[in-house]
């Protein structure tokens, strides 16, 4: 590892060898991941060090002067070292924490990594849909789980199914239920094509299918595009080839409940797209943003 940019720490460290505290090796590793133009660089910093000591961020400052030993040090550089070559914080960790703070999700790279905007289904959902009363609720392209698994943990008496085509995706997702002990049902399907509907159809269907125009895949920043599956990133032509496809096959006779809802995230400029295409199947749309203020969800009912 190189020499952090204090003076006064490079002194320092002549009085005691080569060895850094805490603060210094997270300036360091911040100081190298903003050169590289990653936004969160001092988060994942944090994130990295607290994973190679097995401790909390937190615990970092009340650490900030503790001298590492050799070993310590080693086993943080290759993740420095994993993570200057743009692998994701969260592959690096293997985990991920979606909506409840005690819903900590294995990732790899067999699934998308979750996102906070899709939280933002979630909630929705949640503030949208009485919790007094079982729920028939379907998660397509369920990815790791964590749509399906969030809904049934926030609402133990749904009776929740998840689909995806990806066979490891499934196994990713089915890894996590047993994690959190959530008796969710697994179907390897193309979006709902070999999931039986139950009888009246389904009352929730929720998606956060691939929506990324194909020609856009290469213009995607280094984690995602060399990093997560592409299945789980391209959605044709104009990134809507799978919603298009899911909208369609929800007006098929027995899949919709007649007061079923369908919940969809979608990608930065194709809300315009999203409501003319439930309109144009006669469903009506409402649009609510994510976290930055762009629109995010739809809600499509009957």
């Amino acid at each position: 590892m190189g020499e952090p940019p204090s003076d006064r720490s490079r002194q320092s460290r002549e009085t005691r060898g080569d060895r850094w505290t805490i603060g210094e090796l997270l300036n360091w590793t911040t100081a190298r991941l903003e050169e590289l133009g990653v936004t969160e660089a001092r988060t994942d910093a944090q994130h990295l060090l607290a994973h190679a000591l097995g401790c909390s961020r937190m615990d970092l400052y009340v650490r900030f002067h503790e001298l590492l030993s050799p070993a310590q040090r080693a086993g943080f550089r290759e993740l420095v070292k994993r993570r200057l070559a743009r692998e994701p914080v969260a592959s690096i960790e293997g985990k991920r924490g979606f909506h409840a703070l005690d819903l900590e999700l294995a990732v790899d790279t067999r699934a998308l990594i979750p996102r906070a905007d899709t939280e933002i289904l979630v909630d929705w959902v949640l503030e949208t849909t009485p919790a007094d009363a079982p729920r028939r609720v379907v998660d397509v392209g369920t990815g790791s789980g964590a749509l399906a698994l969030s809904l049934k943990h926030s609402r133990p008496q749904w009776l929740v199914t998840a689909c995806d085509v990806s066979a490891e995706a499934l196994a990713l997702a089915k890894e996590n239920a047993v994690l959190h002990a959530l008796e969710v049902e697994f179907v390897e399907s193309d979006l709902l094509a070999n999931v039986a509907g139950p009888d009246g159809g389904w009352e929730l269907i929720v998606a956060n299918l691939p929506y990324i125009p194909s020609e856009d895949i290469e213009t995607l920043a280094p984690e995602v595009r060399s990093y997560e599956p592409r299945l789980a990133l391209d959605g044709g032509e104009d990134g809507l080839d799978l919603i298009r496809r899911l909208v369609a096959q929800t007006l098929r006779e027995g899949i919709f409940a007649p007061s079923g809802v369908l919940y969809l995230e979608f990608g930065i400029h194709q809300s315009t797209a999203v409501t003319t295409l439930a309109l144009e199947a006669g469903l009506a749309c409402e649009l609510r943003d994510d976290l930055g203020g762009i629109p995010r969800v739809a809600r499509l009912t009957r």
